[in-house]
């Protein structure tokens, strides 16, 4: 999952020399809707990077084509310098690229050690004898999210009763043990209050510390700014921003997710205007002059 020390020679953190994943003007059409326009943006090992944007700037669409998902009309769409178009989902997982999207695959019921391993179940024995290793995805479960910093009290609980944080973390942790070298996060912290917020942008840093190559979707600059390497802003299916972590600040980032100049124009419509003074009101008192 790592690079070499001879790959990695001359460049910070792990990274190795080119991204991970790059979107090269890419472009996506639905008959005449123009979900995407135009879009570039780079993941490279060892970083974070946020695409910003409101309902309808085009989130969605960038996560379902980087996840294979579905197909980029125009541009180039490369995964480790190599030009590609990814079949399905299982493509993209084959690539490296792992997905966690927002409402989680999860089967609440199902202790967290079944969804850690779901869809991907080993056994031991052969034949009519074979069977799940129920002990080893107990011991493995415990010992990824142990080494992701995840200590749950008992991975037998069903993951429906965990919060949502700790699910998020779950997927995380999984995703990383079962080699990903891409992962791209949707809305991860939409639903969760700031506690748990931040617990799971710990494990979206560790994740990052680990190697990985990190797409955080979000909304929300305070979080992006906290942990991102390199900031793509969207609106309206378009870019209308692109920015590293040295050359925005905080307060501008928020400008220009909120909105910017339009932001400015809106207050200046909304600011109250003086009550005009009527004609013979001056000297009145109680009604008469």
């Amino acid at each position: 999952m790592t690079a070499t020390p001879e790959e990695t020679a001359g460049t910070p953190e792990g990274a190795t020399a080119g991204p991970l994943v790059e979107l090269d003007d890419v472009s996506k059409f639905y008959g005449n809707i123009k979900a995407l326009e135009h879009v570039s943006l780079e993941v490279h090992a060892g970083e974070i990077t946020c695409v910003l944007g409101d309902n309808g700037a085009g989130k969605s669409t960038l996560i379902k084509i980087i996840a294979g998902l579905h197909r980029h009309d125009a541009g180039r769409f490369l995964i480790e310098g190599e030009e590609t178009t990814l079949a399905n989902p299982r493509d993209a997982l084959d690539r490296g690229i792992a997905t966690v999207y927002q409402d989680l695959a999860v089967v609440p019921l199902m202790p967290v050690w079944r969804n850690f391993f779901l869809g991907s179940e080993p056994t031991v024995g052969f034949g009519p004898f074979k069977r799940l290793d129920v002990r080893g995805m107990r011991e493995t479960t415990r010992t990824e999210l142990l080494r992701m910093g995840i200590d749950l009290r008992d991975v037998d609980q069903p993951i429906g009763t965990l919060s949502g944080g700790e699910r998020q973390c779950v997927a995380i942790a999984r995703a990383v043990y079962f080699g990903a070298k891409v992962l791209v996060l949707d809305e991860p912290t939409a639903a969760l209050g700031v506690k748990q917020s931040g617990v799971v942008l710990k494990y979206v840093a560790a994740a990052r510390d680990a190697g990985l190559g990190v797409v955080l979707i979000t909304h929300n600059p305070h979080h992006a700014h906290l942990v991102g390497d390199r900031f793509v802003l969207l609106k309206r299916g378009a870019m209308s921003g692109s920015h590293t972590k040295d050359d925005v600040t905080l307060d501008e980032l928020t400008r220009q997710m909120a909105g910017g100049s339009e932001l400015e124009e809106l207050s200046h419509e909304l600011e109250r205007t003086p009550t005009p003074t009527l004609p013979g009101a001056h000297g009145m008192k109680d009604g008469t002059p």
